[in-house]
């Protein structure tokens, strides 16, 4: 059997890099050797592009080469230098194991429908579409999906404190993994909560608190053929869910545990599940996501975020909810690449 010639990046220069680098490690580590020739792409948080033998902690100080991705369709493919001259390598798929800025936000999908190759994911619109949450919440209200009440600022903007109910969250509006956001109680800690926010992004989105379960859902497919994955719930112990930014996640949380299945009644489940295909349509993805969500006492499933490429760790949400549904995460990847291949989408 002709194995699949498939291009993993991972890196990048988001703050989410060193998540990055552990997602790509656990999809290799998942990847049949009898169907795939991988070629791993690291991007330093430099930007610079290598390729290197395995995704791992300091792979850029171990033997790599110069790599990049052709936008040339003439030339397509992967251009390593060698002997200083660049050698193409064909690739079949290209499966972007990216978080946040220019990983998740359209920029590398940008690329990658240039090069013409297939590639795993949500295309350019739906990934800047969900990677900015205020956009997203417009868009989803439109379909009819509850959303936050919200508002955006700038950190250079006048904001009149003393009109929002407290306590609200204000977070960097296209950011990723809690990473600048504040939850503020007072109206005379919201100035600095703007600028802790802006430190990520210009844009900053104030937004309501919202009592009720968080609660997630994996999500994959494309158009009106999806699958849910098990529906988990975040429980608190104080503060509020910081992912991917303790010193060893590995090890848990200190303030969140993740149940898998959650806790939730079977209706309640089943209306979770089919909120989080709703959203996923209406932001018209593609691929794969995780749809994050609150539900309230009442049953209202209200729209949190949605992440186009998440996390792929050992302890990370969406491997687990698909475990947990009987998918383990080998062949969620064959899924996904059978995805990418069927629906040609660097091709467009």
């Amino acid at each position: 059997m002709t194995k699949l010639k498939i291009a993993i990046i991972f890196g990048g220069c988001s703050e989410e890099h060193p998540v990055s680098v552990k997602s790509a490690g656990e999809v290799a580590k998942n990847l049949d050797p009898e169907k795939y020739e991988p070629f791993y792409i690291g991007i330093t948080k430099d930007g610079v592009w290598q390729l290197c033998h395995y995704p791992e902690v300091n792979w850029e100080k171990g033997s790599c080469r110069p790599a990049i991705l052709s936008p040339d369709r003439s030339v397509q493919g992967l251009l390593v230098l060698e002997q200083g001259q660049y050698q193409r390598i064909p690739l079949d798929l290209v499966f972007p194991v990216l978080h946040g800025k220019f990983g998740e936000d359209g920029a590398m999908q940008g690329l990658l429908e240039l090069s013409g190759i297939p590639y795993v994911g949500c295309d350019i619109p739906s990934s800047a579409l969900c990677m900015d949450k205020s956009l997203a919440y417009i868009v989803a209200g439109k379909a009819g999906i509850a959303t936050p009440k919200f508002r955006t600022v700038t950190v250079k903007e006048t904001i009149d404190a003393e009109r929002l109910t407290y306590p609200v969250y204000v977070k960097p509006a296209r950011s990723g993994s809690s990473f600048g956001v504040t939850k503020v109680c007072r109206q005379e800690e919201l100035l600095n909560a703007v600028e802790i926010a802006s430190q990520y992004d210009s844009k900053v989105l104030i937004e309501e608190t919202v009592i009720g379960t968080e609660i997630g859902c994996a999500i994959f497919g494309n158009d009106l053929d999806l699958i849910a994955g098990e529906v988990d719930q975040i429980r608190l112990s104080h503060g509020f869910f910081r992912i991917h930014q303790e010193n060893e996640p590995e090890k848990g949380s200190e303030n969140s545990t993740l149940i898998v299945p959650a806790g939730i009644s079977a209706e309640a489940r089943s209306r979770v599940q089919e909120t989080a295909k709703a959203i996923y349509r209406a932001l018209g993805c593609r691929g794969l996501a995780r749809v994050d969500m609150f539900l309230k006492e009442d049953g209202t499933v209200i729209l949190n975020e949605v992440n186009t490429l998440p996390g792929m760790t050992s302890y990370s949400r969406f491997p687990r909810m698909m475990a947990a549904a009987g998918l383990p995460f080998a062949e969620v990847i064959d899924r996904l690449v059978s995805l990418a291949l069927k629906g040609k989408t660097g091709t467009n």
